[in-house]
């Protein structure tokens, strides 16, 4: 196996946005929870690693970032890419800065460049300053982030905290001008001492051109965005093929479920329209608080009904029904006794013959996957906006490939689970 591109995320979530973005530009992308311990197949060129390193000690989130390194090394790829926030969640001590140049010492390379733009979702960066939307960053909703609250939004000063080295910036003036004039100044950087660059990014037009100018660079350093800039350079040097479908899944046939946790606006009004054209069980907290076998009771009235037609079953509540739970069982206690019995659930879907399972809410979604199994994901087609299906990857792999679409509580159109079907071959 030959893999072209290796990704390292901070996060599971970045690690999808990033895989789904790879996949629209031509690359067959799989995304693994945290370092694969099996083969993931031979038709793959580029593999995304999610860990859950963004808030970690900084000690530890260099650990599991060089980890993912040495497995991406050793599955051949060309180039490598470390993902990050687009409003580039990080602290004075880290994790952004530390772990880059860790990686760039592992890769015995002296420079790369940190570019969290994303212009599509409203982050740009301008005179080295990020902006959300209209507004810079330290202006914004993240400013009272519990974690990584950014009261700076002048990168080159963010970063310049973080690291050993020193950085610098590449201006607007000198991005609009091409590939060229952009890797001028980053040698010109580089003769200055520095080894981050951080280039002004206000279009897509401007991610394409920072991306032609990183083709030679064994190390990107970036949000999802760059992501777009990236492929053509494997198509120049005739390793990836030209307008290549790469949302293609194996064939899954079986059965057809949707779970739902979330309580968001969303999905509430996607369970409401499910309800009225399929068969749904809800799931009570206080059943389950009680002792009641609410797993055995959902699959027993499952097993015949969802031999016609998909089934739903939910925990998705209104706020004021969610408060209620919570007041009386406690917070913890009522997502996990949920969360539990989802999962369960799930597993019991897919003895029954399950074989394409939607899942909505990101805490259920994750329970779902581990209680499956699932060590990591088969990019596919997209259903709505930062949702595509995916192929479950397992450590049994005689096993028939599950499709599944892990949704976050507030994405998706009100019809989300009645057309998601659709989009399988």
């Amino acid at each position: 196996m030959t893999v072209l591109l290796g990704c390292i995320a901070d996060d599971f979530t970045g690690g999808t946005d990033l895989a789904g973005m790879l996949v629209k530009a031509g690359m067959r992308t799989v995304q693994m929870i945290g370092v694969p311990q099996e083969p993931i197949g031979d038709d793959i060129d580029a593999v995304v690693i999610a860990l859950k390193s963004r808030t970690n000690p900084v000690e530890d989130a260099i650990a599991e970032s060089l980890a993912a390194l040495r497995w991406l090394q050793a599955a051949g790829c060309k180039q490598f890419y470390f993902k990050y926030c687009s409003t580039f969640d990080s602290t004075p001590r880290g994790n952004i800065g530390p772990v880059g140049e860790a990686l760039m010492a592992a890769l015995h390379s002296d420079f790369t460049i940190a570019c969290p733009a994303f212009p599509v979702n409203g982050r740009t960066i301008y005179k080295g300053h990020l902006f959300v939307g209209d507004i810079l960053l330290s202006d914004s909703g993240m400013r009272n982030h519990p974690l990584t609250p950014m009261t700076d939004a002048n990168l080159v000063k963010v970063l310049q905290a973080q690291i050993k080295g020193k950085a610098g910036l590449v201006d607007s003036s000198v991005v609009r001008q091409g590939p060229e004039a952009i890797k001028a100044r980053f040698a010109q950087l580089k003769s200055e001492g520095c080894n981050f660059a951080v280039p002004d990014a206000l279009t897509n037009d401007d991610l394409m051109a920072i991306g032609a100018a990183c083709a030679d660079m064994p190390l990107v350093t970036a949000g999802s965005g760059i992501a777009l800039g990236l492929p053509q350079n494997f198509v120049k040097a005739g390793l990836l093929a030209e307008a290549q479908v790469a949302d293609t899944l194996p064939k899954t046939g079986g059965l057809r479920a949707v779970i739902a946790g979330s309580c968001s606006i969303a999905t509430q009004g996607q369970v409401a329209a499910m309800r009225e054209k399929h068969p749904a069980f809800n799931i009570d907290p206080f059943e389950l608080a009680h002792g009641k076998d609410v797993v055995a009771e959902a699959l027993a009235w499952a097993k015949d009904k969802i031999q016609a037609e998909p089934v739903l079953f939910y925990a998705t509540a209104t706020p004021e029904a969610v408060k209620a739970v919570q007041a009386q069982l406690g917070t913890e206690k009522a997502g996990t006794l949920v969360e539990d019995a989802l999962a369960a659930i799930a597993q019991g879907l897919i003895a029954l013959g399950v074989g394409q399972l939607i899942v909505a809410g990101g805490e259920t979604s994750g329970a779902v996957v581990k209680a499956l199994g699932v060590s990591g994901l088969r990019i596919g087609p997209e259903i709505d906006p930062g949702v595509p299906w995916t192929t479950a990857i397992t450590k049994n792999t005689a096993e028939k490939p599950i499709a599944l679409a892990l949704k976050s509580g507030n994405f998706g159109t009100p019809d989300f689970f009645l057309k998601a079907w659709s989009k399988l071959a």
